[in-house]
């Protein structure tokens, strides 16, 4: 595999229309093995900005991309702090457990 910064919606939308290219599957294809919509996959490759990253996912999943950051060493213990937690739950959406923001 070949490692490509990646830093705007466009040229994340080229990387997985180029991918699926290559690998010879139609957009339609894709979108129906992903569970997503056509429109969907044509507006991630064309660059839309306001895309859903959840569905980003699921499609890069579906062609065997992956998404890395490249994270700072000093945000670690933060992370670290977050996973601990068992993640973000917005305040007062998680049930029997004091808002650990304050």
């Amino acid at each position: 595999m070949i490692k490509i910064q990646i830093t705007t919606v466009a040229e994340l939308g080229e990387v997985i229309r180029a991918t699926r290219k290559a690998n010879n599957i139609r957009l339609d294809d894709v979108a129906s093995m992903a569970g997503l919509s056509p429109v969907f996959v044509g507006d991630v490759e064309y660059g839309k900005s306001t895309v859903q990253m959840g569905r980003v996912l699921q499609l890069l999943r579906e062609l065997g991309l992956k998404l890395v950051v490249d994270v700072p060493v000093s945000t670690m213990p933060e992370l670290q702090k977050i996973h601990e937690r068992g993640g973000l739950v917005r305040p007062g959406m998680r049930k029997n457990q004091p808002d650990l923001e304050k």
